[in-house]
């Protein structure tokens, strides 16, 4: 089982600021300054079976959408409204509608973003790694996150877990499940939502996560009345899931 866990970095630095390399000229990767940057090994490309929660119940499979910039200096600006404001549907026009396709693009504040269809490499999902790995902002941003949860039967009474660096907000098929808000490190089942029903098939898990200074990433998971993971899942992100 997974124990309570934090990332290494607090959140100290300032918006445009890097990680200072690593002895021999190294970036945040490890790899040497220049070196081809790469998502691995903290994600892999999406197969096209079916994924299942992992032994802990945490959902590794996502499309995640490139970083839309959002600068912010420091994280404690991220009260319940602050986040409320910056991460409500309505500011993102299409993107809550439906379930996009892998390697579809989309443009943002005049920005054009591309859905990347991952398997996590662990449990906590690595945004930072994600957009470093691409090249692509990795402070003063915001993410979005869409995952089709399959439940076998219905499933009454689960909740939502959830943790995140920094904030984040998260919904089940279109309605508000958990937020958390503030200057806060990744913690597993940092947040728990109220008892929510997973109907029999597709489900859809939304998340944004906005960070200022500082690492970024998040873990989701379901778990029973008991609080124990529910497993019994699938996931696909096939596009005529949407709900």
């Amino acid at each position: 089982m997974h124990t309570l866990r934090k990332m290494a970095l607090p959140g100290i630095l300032l918006v445009g600021q890097i990680l200072s390399p690593a002895p021999g000229g190294a970036g945040p990767d490890g790899a040497p300054d220049g070196a081809p940057r790469s998502l691995a090994p903290y994600f892999a490309p999406a197969t096209a079976d079916a994924a299942r929660p992992d032994a802990d119940g945490f959902l590794r499979r996502w499309l995640l959408l490139e970083p839309i910039p959002k600068p912010n200096r420091s994280n404690t600006v991220f009260t319940d409204s602050y986040v409320r404001a910056a991460l409500k549907p309505e500011s993102f026009p299409g993107l809550f509608t439906r379930v996009p396709r892998p390697g579809e693009r989309v443009t943002v504040d005049d920005q054009q973003l591309q859905w990347h269809a991952l398997d996590a490499g662990d449990f906590n999902v690595k945004l930072f790694r994600f957009a470093y790995g691409l090249g692509k902002p990795t402070y003063g941003v915001l993410f979005q996150a869409v995952t089709v949860v399959h439940a076998p039967r219905e499933m009454r009474d689960v909740r939502m877990a959830v943790g995140s660096n920094s904030a984040s907000m998260w919904w089940l098929d279109g309605a508000e499940a958990v937020i958390l808000s503030g200057d806060r490190r990744m913690v597993m089942d940092d947040a728990v939502s109220r008892r929510l029903t997973l109907r029999k098939g597709p489900n859809v898990v939304r998340g944004a996560v906005i960070n200022g200074p500082g690492m970024s990433d998040f873990c989701v998971r379901f778990i029973d009345g008991r609080g124990e993971p529910v497993r019994d899942l699938t996931l696909n992100l096939e596009p005529q899931q949407d709900r």
